[in-house]
């Protein structure tokens, strides 16, 4: 039996070709289409749907699936014709899984153990304000770290940035990791207002350009807020492969787009 769930995916499927199917546009999520964490509004979500009628669009975040789908709405691996969650390492196309790939495969269990045993100590050291829970996250393409931990309040998260900016906990902290583990070839990547991802270089957001073929696109489009380096979207932002389109808000990126490709 078909689960009411699963129906609704397939309502959602798109299955429309846009007008200029060979110019794609790549988004990420937090601050791009949604608020940072927070859930997208009809109204932007109608905007993309629309917008996908023009030309070819995909996601790429850096979160897991069911994250982004609390910020984008169940399904979303099928709204779009392209869906990359966690850089790339969770690919769909059309809906259909393309590829899974997974950090403990890739680097074997001792090392991710030195490297969870190594921000354990580190975290439990820094003296900030209020801690919460959920310091690491363990994903299948990379660790996310939080000082503060993830569990805290949207109240709780600004107030962080704010010391975050003023006393550089993060960016600290990532130049540490790069003395410690140097042997392993990680890249770190700030991205949001309270945590930070580790991964194997070559694993950031341009990790998703290698399920677009070059001779399906004359044109990549690329729209994020951390386009800064060091930043979560810097390295597709300035691949030679995108066009690269730095935005403030969701807002932002509708009138970006709007001129763009809809004008």
């Amino acid at each position: 039996m078909t689960s009411t769930s699963e129906s609704a995916h397939k309502k959602l499927k798109m299955t429309t070709t846009p007008e200029n199917p060979r110019i794609i546009a790549l988004f990420d999520v937090d601050g791009t289409l949604t608020i940072p964490r927070g859930e997208i509004t009809p109204e932007m979500m109608s905007f993309m749907k629309s917008l996908s009628e023009k030309i070819t669009v995909g996601i790429v975040g850096g979160s897991d699936l069911p994250k982004q789908e609390e910020q984008l709405g169940e399904g979303i691996a099928s709204i779009f014709p392209y869906n990359f969650s966690q850089n790339g390492l969770v690919a769909y196309k059309n809906g259909e899984l393309q590829e899974v790939q997974t950090i403990a495969k890739f680097l074997g269990e001792d090392n991710i153990k030195r490297i969870v045993n190594w921000t354990m100590k580190y975290l439990a050291d820094i003296d900030i304000p209020i801690k919460r829970g959920t310091f690491i996250e363990f994903r299948s393409g990379m660790f996310n770290i939080s000082p503060i931990g993830r569990n805290c309040s949207r109240e709780e998260r600004n107030d962080y940035e704010k010391v975050d900016l003023e006393r550089g906990i993060r960016k600290n902290m990532v130049e540490a990791m790069k003395k410690e583990f140097a042997d392993l070839n990680l890249t770190y990547s700030i991205g949001g207002q309270i945590s930070f991802d580790v991964f194997p270089a070559g694993w950031d957001k341009t990790y998703c350009l290698r399920f677009l073929k070059e001779e399906d696109f004359d044109e990549i489009h690329f729209f994020g807020d951390k386009t800064f380096e060091g930043g979560n979207d810097y390295e597709i932002f300035t691949s030679e492969r995108t066009i690269g389109h730095t935005v403030t808000s969701p807002d932002d990126t509708k009138e970006q787009c709007t001129k763009l490709f809809m004008s």
